[in-house]
C-alpha cells in the first residue's frame, strides 16, 4: 500500500509484481529448507532467478510504456517491496 501511494500507480504495480515474486520464491523454497544442501541451494537459486525476471519484466513493460506505467515509480515500487521482504525472509523460513 505505501508504494502504491508513494509511487502511485507504477509504484503499486512494481509493489504487487514484487510480493507476487517473492511468494512463488518462498513457496519454491520452502520444501527444500531441511533438505540436503544442494537441494536447498538449486531451489535458493530458482528463487533468485524468479525474483530477477520479475524485476526484468516491470522494467522491461515500464520502458515500453512509459505514459501508462512510469519506469522509476515501478522500478522502485518494486525494490522498495522486495527488499524489505528478503530481509523478513529469514524470519518466516525458520
Amino acid at each position: 500500500m505505501v508504494a502504491g501511494r508513494t509511487g502511485g500507480g507504477g509504484g503499486g504495480i512494481g509493489g504487487v509484481v514484487a510480493l507476487a515474486a517473492q511468494l512463488w520464491a518462498v513457496a519454491l523454497l520452502r520444501p527444500a529448507l531441511r533438505g540436503p544442501n544442494p537441494a536447498f541451494m538449486g531451489r535458493w537459486l530458482g528463487g533468485m532467478v524468479i525474483r530477477v525476471l520479475a524485476l526484468g519484466l516491470v522494467v522491461g513493460v515500464a520502458a515500453t510504456h512509459q505514459r501508462q506505467l512510469g519506469l522509476l515509480p515501478a522500478s522502485l515500487g518494486y525494490l522498495g517491496v522486495l527488499l524489505p521482504l528478503l530481509f523478513t525472509e529469514t524470519r518466516f523460513l525458520r
